[in-house]
């Protein structure tokens, strides 16, 4: 071989190397910075709403309360510390245990103390919604007259390693459980000549979905709780998630899981013993049941139709495995396809259209039903951010329709018989030689195997993206509970009813800085009060000469409008100041704390109806 041959073979080398390298890499850089983007991103919002609460967040009464009343728009299941009581001084007021009302799982109660003394409480709660997700907000009632502690009381949060890590496992245990299912659809059905290649991704996908299963059963009580990482290896928080139903569903799938993978042991040392039929109905049984685990642990598990919803939502997950994951056990076998076979495995892509077209056809149907469950108007489709994230998820389908009817048409063109020339002499009539035929017109030249790969490994890219948004809509507010919430005269759960905004302030002279804490009651159109509590550099109660406020909506040219606050003995309120429009307002507070010395600072604040 010459040095120029040589060289020449080394260029297409590398360029094989090159196309069947590329699809991993991407693959490997797409999955890292989804599961960095997604992992980081702020909690979701909450499940159940506040349907009410008794009494009425921002109530004055002449007596002391017995206990507090709230009423979610769904059951809710209660911790260890769900509800905390402070007084006007901001200490911890002791209460009875929290419980349900009888007969009633979405309505909660604590007991206060026989006698309170005047001033403004705040009640801080944390509990569980039916779908598995953690809601947390917060309340003020007052005694007799409000105080300057009307405040809201330091509380937990969401602890951003705990959410960090318990949502990158949620992610996962979706990749994996579509990958999983997705790759024994696909042997089953489509029937590849070689399975051994596709037998090392679905070991994978098992090991993964079980390591996230289990990561997601240690991380449950501090992501319930909102505390740190660390207090999972607590064997009192292992009892308490273990007697929890998410906790007992995670324990199923871990049980499932295990179940599986002795059948399939099982299976593979007796293989031929072991009727085709039989290996069939007892993978499908275990592939229903472990997305049972799913479909009882979020939005269909509360709400409306139940059972219909749960059913729905299994063949609805069923349906995407199948898709999604077939999509990859495909690109798998045609990459496994030598790059000089004369023919890809044209007899697996055209069994998989058929199988993709019937999974097409769940998704649309269940998609429909969870969709109009979820939403409850036409106007939660864009109001709300469940629709704009179940519209986001339409246009990925779309685009992922079209990149796999392209598939499906190179897949029929692959499929179709070669043309045979005709051998032989052709016999000519007696009466003379036949007129010269016409020429037939050239045939289409027939697609490359190489553009096939490349167009499935399109649709999984995409099917990535619509599994991350269907994962998004099970950790988003339903628009029907958001709406039963605003109707309701509440806010959602995990937002106070009131709109509190804390503003740091410096004038720049020795002790002048602090922050102002100012509370828009019910921070809705309308009537609304004022209430300002100035913090000093100490971090207690600031008595300063002058608060003022004022609300501007810049894109309506409204305002400045002054909320006219007075000095209340210790804070700054306002009875009564009407907000005329919904939007995004401009607070601008000015502080005065000595005759020369004033700042003036802002936030916006959001006013909903």
């Amino acid at each position: 071989m010459t040095y120029t041959e040589d060289v020449r073979a080394g260029e297409r080398r590398h360029r094989v190397r090159d196309r069947h390298g590329w699809p991993r890499r991407l693959t490997v850089l797409c999955a890292g910075l989804l599961l960095a983007l997604l992992g980081t991103a702020a909690p979701a919002s909450a499940h159940a709403a506040l349907r009410g609460t008794d009494p009425a967040d921002g109530t004055v009464l002449r007596t002391a309360p017995r206990q507090v009343t709230l009423t979610f728009t769904e059951s809710v299941g209660l911790l260890t510390d769900s509800f905390r009581v402070y007084d006007p001084r901001n200490h911890r007021v002791r209460t009875g245990e929290a419980d349900h009302v009888p007969g009633r799982s979405d309505t909660a109660r604590v007991t206060l103390p026989a006698r309170l003394g005047t001033g403004t409480y705040t009640l801080a709660w944390r509990v569980v919604s039916a779908d598995s997700h953690p809601v947390s907000g917060a309340l003020t009632f007052s005694v007799g007259r409000r105080t300057a502690a009307a405040a809201l009381a330091p509380e937990r949060t969401e602890d951003p390693a705990t959410t960090t890590l318990y949502n990158i496992a949620r992610y996962v245990a979706y990749l994996a459980v579509a990958l999983l299912l997705g790759t024994a659809a696909f042997v089953a059905y489509c029937r590849p000549r070689v399975r051994d290649q596709l037998r090392r991704p679905a070991l994978a996908a098992g090991w993964t979905l079980a390591a996230a299963t289990a990561a997601l059963f240690l991380l449950r009580a501090p992501y319930e709780e909102g505390t740190g990482p660390t207090s999972a290896l607590g064997l009192s928080a292992l009892a308490r998630t273990a007697a929890t139903r998410p906790g007992e569903l995670l324990l199923a799938r871990l049980l499932l899981l295990a179940v599986a993978g002795a059948c399939a042991l099982s299976v593979r040392r007796w293989r031929g013993a072991v009727p085709r039929r039989a290996v069939l109905t007892a993978a499908a049984v275990l592939a229903v049941a472990l997305c049972l685990t799913w479909a009882a642990a979020e939005h269909a598990s509360a709400g409306l139709q139940v059972p219909v919803a749960v059913a729905s939502a299994t063949l609805h997950l069923l349906a995407m495995a199948a898709w999604l994951g077939g999509l990859t056990a495909l690109l798998l076998t045609l990459r496994r396809t030598a790059p000089e076979a004369a023919e890809p495995p044209v007899h697996v892509a055209t069994r998989f259209s058929r199988l993709a077209f019937a999974s097409v056809t769940v998704l649309v149907v269940t998609g429909v039903y969870q969709s109009w469950r979820g939403l409850g108007s036409w106007q939660a489709l864009t109001g709300t951010p469940y629709g704009r994230l179940l519209l986001a998820k339409l246009a990925a389908v779309t685009l992922l329709l079209a990149v796999a009817s392209r598939s499906r048409r190179w897949t029929a063109r692959l499929a179709e018989p070669a043309p045979v020339p005709l051998a032989g002499r052709v016999p000519q009539p007696a009466g003379g030689p036949p007129p010269p035929p016409e020429p037939e017109p050239p045939a289409a030249p027939r697609p490359s195997p190489d553009r096939l790969r490349r167009s499935v490994l399109a649709e999984v890219a995409v099917g990535v993206v619509v599994l991350v948004l269907t994962t998004l809509l099970t950790s988003t507010l339903p628009g029907r509970a958001e709406a039963e919430a605003a109707r309701s005269g509440t806010a959602v759960a995990g937002i106070p009813a009131a709109s509190v905004t804390t503003i740091p302030f410096d004038v720049g002279t020795p002790g002048g800085h602090g922050k102002v804490q100012v509370t828009l009651d019910p921070g809705r159109v309308g009537a609304n009060s004022v209430q300002a509590v100035v913090y000093g550099p100490d971090g207690g109660l600031s008595a300063v000469p002058e608060v003022r406020i004022t609300l501007t909506l810049a894109d309506r040219r409204i305002g400045p409008l002054d909320t006219r606050v007075t000095d209340r003995g210790g804070y700054w309120a306002a009875g009564s100041f009407d907000v005329p429009l919904p939007g995004t307002w401009t607070m601008k507070v000015t502080v005065r704390v000595s005759e020369v010395d004033q700042v003036t600072v802002s936030r916006t604040v959001r006013v909903v109806r």
